[in-house]
């Protein structure tokens, strides 16, 4: 099992969702971001408060997600 300690999940912050860090910086915000073709410096520069390694590991959190099997009747 992967350890994501920069994960963080409170109800009290962005209603539960998976958090960068207990910031309300959603994991979902970061993937979207380099999905649609941002660069980790540009994350950066747009959220100062960031660190590399917390865009590193909300990627390898959503990949990790994708792991989920899904069995059709």
């Amino acid at each position: 099992m992967n350890t994501f300690d920069r994960i963080t999940f409170d109800p009290r912050i962005m209603g539960g969702r998976a958090c960068i860090r207990g910031m309300r910086i959603p994991v979902s915000l970061i993937v979207q971001q380099i999905a649609h073709g941002a660069t980790i410096e540009e994350i950066l520069e747009g959220y100062p408060d960031l660190q590399r390694e917390d865009i590193e590991q909300a990627l390898e959190y959503a990949a990790w997600l994708t792991t989920e099997q899904v069995i059709s009747k």
